[in-house]
């Protein structure tokens, strides 16, 4: 009888995911994007705050989950841009060579960008965890400060897909 009861007091808990890890939509981010079309820097923490809220979020080990799957949102989000960019510039790198034009290509110029870009978030990421002095902080601020630079530099390349719309 005492099993059923706890049996019974355990699944009537908040809801966490089968694994024990807690519960985490990506879906926020994009219901994010879609309506803060005038401030899209504020969606980004919107799902890993609202992760870090449900059961074993507090963690440390549930906040570098939480903050990490929306770090991945970001990057596929970023990738994604990244790539409608590249065609793009690829696009007017052969439309201006037609026209015989001597102006930089951007296609070569947006990768160097972006490998550049990368070099800065990695380094400003550790500098961030360093600030922890060592705890167990690190891992979730370093890992936070990927998903918000991730974000900005999303933000960033969708603009200029916007200014091509």
């Amino acid at each position: 009888m005492r099993a059923a009861l706890v049996l019974a007091v355990a699944l009537a808990g908040p809801a966490m995911a089968q694994d024990g890890k807690p519960t985490f939509d990506g879906v926020l981010v994009d219901a994010c994007l879609t309506e803060r079309t005038d401030a899209p820097l504020s969606c980004a923490g919107k799902a890993a705050d609202a992760c870090i809220e449900t059961d074993g979020g507090y963690s440390t080990v549930g906040m570098n989950y939480c903050t990490a799957r929306e770090l991945d949102r970001w990057d596929g989000l970023l990738n994604g841009a990244y790539a409608k960019l590249m065609a793009q510039s690829k696009a007017m790198d052969d439309e201006m060579a037609d026209l015989g034009s001597a102006a930089p290509k951007q296609a070569p110029l947006l990768q160097q960008m972006q490998r550049d870009w990368i070099a800065f978030r990695d380094a400003a990421c550790s500098y961030e965890g360093s600030r922890w002095g060592g705890g167990t902080g690190a891992g979730p601020a370093g890992t936070r400060c990927m998903m918000i630079q991730t974000a900005r530099q999303y933000i960033w390349l969708n603009a200029y897909l916007d200014e091509g719309r």
